[in-house]
């Protein structure tokens, strides 16, 4: 009985944390019917009362009741071992959604998402700037949704931002339109020295895994991304990817043509068959290491901030992104 009554309560959390407002008791019965649940506004009151004991959910008047961030947070880790393999089966689905056209410039990219508190991001601006000079970043352009708005699962609440990153899969997508097979194998933390990329410190694989890696490096304050930007030497996010041998001029071509247009990524190209940053490469492949989409704004978190980041959150229009350098002047038209 208690598992059924908290598989219930997860439910109830997964409802509250896909609306964009504030949802009541006869709402959420509502939403489980559809779900072909049978329960009454009582046992979905009990459950609230439960959930709030908890931490989990807070009361929003009478409007009902909203997800907590560590609600969202409770709900992401039970769902973890129902989605072993997700951020695989995630990654070829925005790889494959993804529209941008590079001759053209236009389409969608996939970018990360991240909500934080507008004044601590104007105060912070300097330091991600920064990230994006040393360049440590996903090319050199961001985006940013002011309340209301809305990146996949993500919407924005009240007295927040989200500032979207091209997330690195975005590359993954411009190979695909030019006939590239990209096997993505792992996130990791790249250590850096004298600003040079010398190994990878940790790994996570994204088919072991359903949360991205840099976002457990960065809630485990694994990061050292003050040190690499002041000093050179320090942990920043990375990735490592695998193309066909055959295909390297031609992503090396296609990686200057994405620098030119602020997509760049890709921080080194291996050659054929050879172990790049000490990881092997199988025999007819190349390795290629690629910057984590979410550097820029890791270094928040380090230096202080709360924030809630989510990896390949949704896509958006390439028109809609800016260089980074017009963030100050960005955040005061949105406060």
């Amino acid at each position: 009985m208690k598992d059924k009554a908290r598989r219930r309560q997860l439910n109830i959390l997964g409802l509250l944390r896909s609306s964009d407002r504030a949802m009541s008791s006869a709402q959420l019965v509502r939403e489980l019917e559809a779900e072909g649940q049978d329960v009454s506004e009582r046992t979905v009151r009990l459950d609230l009362q439960q959930l709030d004991a908890e931490g989990l959910t807070r009361s929003d008047g009478r409007r009902g009741r909203v997800i907590t961030e560590l609600g969202a947070h409770e709900l992401a880790a039970s769902r973890t071992v129902e989605r072993v393999g997700f951020l695989s089966a995630k990654i070829a689905q925005m790889t494959y959604r993804m529209d941008f056209d590079l001759s053209t410039r236009a389409g969608t990219v996939v970018v990360n998402m991240t909500l934080a508190d507008p004044k601590f991001v104007a105060k912070c601006a300097d330091m991600m700037a920064k990230v994006f000079e040393k360049g440590l970043a996903m090319g050199h352009l961001m985006t940013l949704l002011a309340p209301g708005e809305r990146c996949g699962d993500v919407v924005v609440p009240k007295g927040m931002i989200g500032i979207g990153t091209v997330c690195s899969i975005t590359l993954n997508g411009v190979l695909q339109k030019y006939g590239i097979p990209v096997h993505s194998r792992f996130g990791g933390l790249l250590e850096m020295k004298s600003g040079k990329a010398v190994r990878f410190a940790e790994i996570i694989t994204y088919d072991g895994t359903s949360i991205d890696p840099l976002v457990v490096f960065i809630r485990g304050g694994m990061t050292n991304y003050v040190g690499a930007v002041t000093t050179g030497n320090g942990r920043i996010g990375a990735s490592f990817r695998e193309i066909p041998a055959d295909s390297r001029e031609r992503v090396i071509d296609l990686a200057r043509k994405l620098n030119a247009i602020g997509l760049g990524g890709f921080m080194e190209i291996g050659r054929a068959g050879q172990a790049l940053l000490e990881v092997p490469v199988s025999s007819g492949l190349a390795g290629a290491i690629m910057i984590g989409g979410l550097n820029p704004v890791a270094i928040l978190e380090e230096t202080g901030a709360r924030v809630s980041s989510w990896a390949l959150s949704g896509l958006v229009e390439y028109n809609r992104l800016f260089h980074y350098s017009e963030l100050q002047d960005r955040l005061s038209v949105l406060r």
